[in-house]
């Protein structure tokens, strides 16, 4: 299963390899699809392929974080 979301990461964990580490904690499969990051704010939108419950625990470990996980539609997704 596949699933896109979109990231709002805050200023102080910019500079942090906090997609690496949820890959390392969670068995799922990243795919980086946008990022836009400056000094203030990081925008990422990832995809994310594994089993169902793995996908939550994904998005709960960033959350977890302080990282704004938002859904992405399909539809928005392809635009």
């Amino acid at each position: 299963m596949k699933r896109a979301v979109d990231l709002i990461f805050p200023k102080n964990l910019i500079q942090e390899p906090v997609i690496y580490q949820m890959a390392k904690e969670v068995p799922v499969v990243f795919n980086i699809r946008r990022a836009k990051v400056n000094e203030k704010v990081g925008e990422i939108v990832l995809e994310l392929e594994g089993k169902e419950s793995d996908l939550e625990a994904a998005a709960r470990y960033l959350q977890k974080r302080g990282i704004r996980v938002e859904p992405i539609t399909h539809d928005t997704f392809e635009s």
